[in-house]
């Protein structure tokens, strides 16, 4: 036979079946190094779930706060004193609302789209029907007589936009647990 051929196997010989180890420890060195970077990408997941968790449970504490405080008979027992007039009183629920909302506006953040948009749509309700129901007050109209028409109109409404609110935000609470 000739010396080259022999020579030729024999490099064969050795070259394939280390050139098969060698792949085979690649390939399972790969793939353990993927499986690594898979547990290490879980493990920081997990650590940002858990620290971010607690700020999306206290956003929605607070907007829960946030939707009682602009009940508008909440508002109305906060706000109104003796003696305060109609025009005052209007004035006064509208900047508390306005105040409660920008008090609370970071909390956004920590909530869904959808369910922000509900609450800024729960205040600008309540704005809506503390203004509409002061329009509709004779000129010189007191305080009580405000509060009493604007809790009417509440109680005649069909369907309470807190109550829609404080309901998807349980819906949302939920959905995490």
């Amino acid at each position: 036979m000739n010396p080259w051929l022999i020579t030729l196997m024999e490099v064969i010989k050795y070259t394939v079946p280390a050139l098969i180890v060698f792949l085979t420890v690649y390939y399972l060195q790969k793939q353990h190094l993927k499986n690594q970077y898979q547990i290490q990408l879980l493990d920081l997941k997990k650590k940002q779930i858990d620290s971010t968790l607690p700020l999306k449970f206290q956003a929605y504490e607070r907007l829960t706060l946030f939707l009682e405080r602009i009940e508008l008979s909440n508002v109305i027992l906060r706000i109104r004193t003796e003696k305060m007039t109609a025009s005052n009183l209007h004035l006064g629920l509208l900047v508390a609302i306005q105040k409660e909302f920008e008090h609370n506006v970071t909390q956004q953040v920590y909530v869904s789209p959808e369910l922000w948009e509900i609450v800024k749509l729960v205040k600008n309700e309540s704005i809506h029907l503390v203004s509409m129901v002061a329009k509709e007050q004779p000129e010189g109209a007191d305080a009580v007589d405000l509060s009493k028409a604007i809790v009417q109109k509440v109680n005649d409404l069909n369907f309470n936009p807190t109550d829609k609110a404080l309901l998807a935000i349980k819906k949302e609470i939920g959905l995490i647990l």
